[in-house]
């Protein structure tokens, strides 16, 4: 995708991928033809033989992967997933290509824009010739995308939900508008309310709790287990609307996060959740359960019980 002519195999059997984005793309295109994961999915919620997949690491965020261990693993290509960054990613190609050798590295776009996921999947089932299941993805992306953007487009600014991200275990580190990491917030119809640094890369700026209650939040979208249980009786957040409106969300986390980490076509999921979540009187007529067994049918390759989407969506304090 970065216009190179890379010659691969007929037969493509295994692939290793240099980033989480890349690696859950080819899993649910292809699970089969996955040789290990960047990092692990959560079991729970992963069929076992693919579960049981190596963790073979890579090159994203602080990690720094390694080249003999890939090679070693002796997969039919490479898949390098990158972000349009005004040339960049052209070196980044060129040197993974040249340090693995004669193992066929292929660039895929691993895009962080969440509007634009189709093109990389298309490429990606064209690639390996599953087009008819990154058909089902793409559909499924597109469906629920247009439905969202749809409604939300006719809200007023003054009358959008101002939503505060919530990360780390303390809740105090946060992605501000501009943030790859945020993006879902005001894809869904949400006022960003983190008014602070953008930090680039991994993100999670922090945050003081005085700043926090000077934004005041509507709703809290909760990345940890942790903060989301303590946050109800915490005395430092009991001023907070959206602590005392009762509207702190727990983002869900099945095989992947629906939310972001990684901002990648994980967060597909995330898009008919965050946007219920922020405007459930908007909403209504969605049926959220449907689209989660749905998507987990298409994408993860499992079947969700009824008890297993209702815990998602009710977790307990």
């Amino acid at each position: 995708m970065t216009g190179r002519t890379v010659v691969v195999p007929s037969e493509i059997g295994s692939i290793l991928c240099t980033s989480p984005p890349t690696t859950n793309l080819v899993y649910m295109v292809a699970p089969d033809r996955l040789a290990g994961w960047s990092f692990p999915p959560e079991e729970d919620y992963t069929p076992a033989r693919y579960a049981a997949l190596p963790v073979v690491g890579g090159w994203f965020g602080k990690e720094s992967g390694n080249y003999e261990n890939f090679i070693s693993m002796k997969p039919d290509i490479v898949v390098e997933g990158y972000t349009t960054d005004g040339g960049a990613a052209g070196a980044t190609v060129a040197e993974r290509q040249e340090k693995m050798g004669s193992i066929p590295v292929v660039a895929v776009e691993d895009t962080t824009n969440s509007t634009g996921y189709s093109a990389s999947i298309r490429f990606v089932g064209d690639l390996l010739g599953e087009e008819e299941q990154a058909g089902a993805m793409i559909a499924f992306y597109e469906g629920a995308l247009a439905t969202v953007t749809g409604r939300v487009a006719s809200i007023p600014d003054d009358e959008r939900v101002g939503v505060y991200y919530a990360e780390d275990p303390k809740g105090l580190s946060t992605d501000p508008t501009g943030s790859q990491h945020s993006e879902l917030i005001e894809l869904c119809g949400g006022k960003n309310i983190a008014d602070c640094a953008l930090t680039p890369g991994m993100g999670m700026t922090e945050v003081s709790m005085e700043q926090i209650i000077r934004w005041d939040p509507d709703v809290i979208l909760a990345s940890e287990p942790e903060f989301y249980a303590a946050v109800w009786t915490d005395p430092l957040w009991q001023d907070i609307t959206a602590v005392k409106d009762g509207r702190v969300y727990l983002i869900p986390r099945t095989a992947f996060c629906w939310f972001d980490r990684p901002p990648g076509i994980n967060r597909i999921i995330g898009i008919p959740w965050t946007a219920k979540v922020l405007y459930p009187d908007l909403f209504s007529d969605m049926d959220l359960e449907d689209l989660i067994r749905e998507y987990h049918e298409i994408f993860i390759h499992v079947s969700l019980t009824d008890d297993q989407i209702r815990g998602i969506l009710n977790p307990e304090v």
